[in-house]
């Protein structure tokens, strides 16, 4: 693999997944480049291909390839196909139309891109505004970067902050100001603009400063500034509305090759970069605001400059792994360069069960949403494909569904299969534990916080998180190594707990190695009435 296609690999990854499982990566060539030949779109063209787009929707219900879908087509500033597919939880009657509210995980960063065009417009901040000067209490770990970071930086990915960083402690429970607050504490994956790195928590620390600058709560400023002037009244970046909803899609993440409604997911903490949730009739009219540019029912909205940078390549991202085009990142949106002249798109995904899409041809002013409650799937990227070759060839050369199928189903595969080699079950001869009271303990370190491990019904758990509200149980593997399953969505796969001994035969310390990735995973005993917090 070469690096481009590792950076774009490294973005699939990170498309606001529930959990990383730590160093996986799509493991694709790039494909060599094509010539390919195409006419430019017509209402005609766009309106021949939408039965066959519906029935490859069809197709995919029909296989099972995932519960529910809902489409939007934009063409020519005219919505011009709304529809649902499936049902909205698997064993139950009710129908996914267009109506029905999906979480749209990463899909909502070209959201928030589009929120902060609308406020930089208003000339409160502008894209090269320093967080240091909208938002001062931000800080990355090293000073030069802290005092020189800007939005434009943190919406592009290119701050050298890694990519999982604060996502672990999303998943353990702790908010939207604490994770902010904690990135000061990760060194840096590359030097200061010099590499693309996906982070959900860097473009949220953007998103929100510039909210901030405009007086506003991040939530507040996306209603009032896109959501309420283009009537999307089913759209919300609160988890709270979206549980409001009567029509809305539940999550599904396969176990034992079935569909299932595994686990939710309430992604607040980082709402810019994947808090989102709203429907196919909504996203429509938020498609005719990017494809006219900041215009919108015949009124400019958002300054034309202002929402232009959005679109403008900033850091090279590899070749895309199926159609071979070159693929960059703006602000907040994908930029490729492909078989149709350029392209803006954006994925999302929760390992929990969500799939969608965004892909606009800019010059064809055309543009298809696709959502799906399932993960894994490359339904999204597969209908899109499938929709605009119909559209630009009149014809399909190959399965696109299958195409990105492919991709996707290496995203968690080989991971658990290799933790579940390793450590799904324990040796034939496993090294006796010491007593549980050994392990039994409150450790602590500065990012994670506190971990306290505690006997139980002859056995082990282990508490996490500011309210360590969710006990998993630790099951012995050999001596000081024990493992537990922290992901509902991914119930088979093994982590693995180990403890170091000290010389009073009591632990000293804990490693865990889902919360590892960034050299922060491992815990120090403290005593249970030393403070927990720094």
């Amino acid at each position: 693999m070469t690096q481009t296609s590792k950076r774009y690999a490294g973005h699939i990854r990170v498309l606001c997944l529930r959990r990383l499982v730590p160093v996986v990566l799509v493991g694709i060539a790039p494909i060599s480049g094509h010539a390919w030949s195409f006419e430019h779109a017509t209402k005609d063209k766009v309106l021949t291909a939408l039965p066959k787009l519906e029935q490859a929707a069809q197709q995919v219900i029909a296989s099972d390839g995932v519960p529910g879908i809902s489409i939007a087509v934009v063409y020519q500033d005219k919505v011009i196909y709304l529809k649902g597919f499936g049902v909205r939880e698997e064993g139950k009657s009710d129908l996914v139309d267009a109506d029905t509210v999906f979480q749209l995980a990463s899909f909502s960063k070209p959201m928030a891109s589009t929120v902060v065009a609308a406020i930089v417009s208003e000339g409160v901040a502008s894209w090269d505004s320093r967080i240091a000067d909208i938002s001062p209490s931000f800080q990355l770990y090293d000073a030069y970067p802290t005092a020189q970071v800007t939005v434009r930086d943190l919406f592009s990915h290119r701050s050298g902050l890694p990519g999982g960083a604060g996502n672990e402690l999303e998943e353990i429970g702790y908010d939207r100001d604490a994770i902010l607050q904690r990135l000061r504490q990760v060194k840096p994956s590359s030097s200061f603009r010099s590499e693309y790195s996906y982070s959900n928590f860097g473009l949220t620390a953007g998103a929100v400063a510039v909210a901030k600058a405009a007086g506003m709560s991040w939530e507040n400023a996306a209603e009032a500034k896109l959501y309420k002037p283009l009537g999307m009244s089913s759209t919300s970046s609160r988890y709270a509305d979206f549980l409001t909803r009567t029509n809305r899609a539940t999550l599904h993440a396969q176990l034992d090759g079935k569909w299932r409604a595994l686990a939710k997911r309430d992604p607040d903490a980082q709402s810019p970069a994947g808090g989102v949730s709203s429907n196919a009739l909504d996203l429509a009219q938020w498609l005719r605001l990017e494809l006219g540019k900041g215009n919108y029912d015949g009124r400019r909205l958002i300054d034309a400059e202002a929402i232009s940078q959005t679109h403008m390549p900033l850091m090279a991202r590899g070749k895309n792994p199926v159609t071979g085009g070159w693929s960059f990142y703006g602000l907040g949106w994908n930029v490729e360069y492909g078989r149709y002249g350029e392209v803006w798109g954006h994925a999302g995904a929760f390992s929990t069960g969500a799939r969608t899409l965004v892909s606009l041809l800019p010059a064809e002013e055309l543009g298809i949403v696709v959502l799906t409650n399932a993960f894994p799937t490359g339904v999204p990227e597969g209908l899109a494909d499938t929709f605009f070759e119909l559209v630009m060839t009149g014809k399909t050369t190959k399965d696109w569904v299958v195409e990105w199928n492919n991709i996707y189903g290496q995203l968690f595969g080989p991971a658990i299969d290799a933790a579940v080699k390793r450590y799904g079950t324990p040796p034939a001869s496993p090294l006796p534990a010491l007593p549980l009271s050994a392990y039994a303990g409150t450790y602590f370190n500065p990012y994670v916080g506190k971990a306290v491990v505690a006997e139980k019904d002859g056995t082990l758990e282990i508490r996490l998180g500011p309210k360590s509200e969710s006990a998993f149980p630790l099951s012995h593997f050999d001596r000081d190594l024990y493992t537990y399953r922290p992901s509902a969505e991914m119930p088979n796969m093994p982590v693995a707990v180990t403890f170091e001994i000290g010389p009073d035969q009591k632990a000293s310390q804990v490693k865990i190695d889902d919360l590892n990735e960034l050299g922060l995973g491992v815990l120090r005993r403290i005593e249970i009435d030393r403070p927990a917090s720094p």
